[in-house]
């Protein structure tokens, strides 16, 4: 499954960093698939929506940090364990309950993020 923050987060920052893919944004902060990847052109997200790598999209939450889901993947080909949870000092970075995917998915998605 994605990680995702929950509305527990303090604001501290201490995941963003750490994450292999930057999928984690500051709430409020417009992302794009390219940040951080290997991503140029056209990219097809999850739900079958085709995007161009380099667009901005709208945040996922303007309060508090957050982790686009079709960018993470529980750091899966990276390390052990997802690094926002293992940083986040009050526990809210989690699996996403709504999201379960398999490891096969989280490395297939590493794959197509990292060229």
């Amino acid at each position: 499954m994605a990680i995702i923050i929950t509305d527990e987060c303090i604001n501290c920052g201490a995941c963003e960093p750490e994450c292999p893919n930057n999928a984690i944004y500051e709430g409020g902060v417009e992302w794009a698939i390219a940040d951080g990847t290997g991503v140029k052109g056209a990219y097809t997200l999850e739900n079958g929506t085709e995007v161009a790598a380099e667009d901005q999209n709208d945040p996922v939450e303007d309060d508090y940090y957050y982790i686009v889901p079709d960018k993470c993947t529980e750091c899966c080909g990276f390390h052990e364990e997802p690094q926002c949870a293992a940083v986040c000092p009050v526990d809210c970075c989690v699996p996403d309950p709504e999201r379960e995917e398999t490891e096969e998915v989280l490395l297939a998605r590493k794959d197509r993020l990292h060229l």
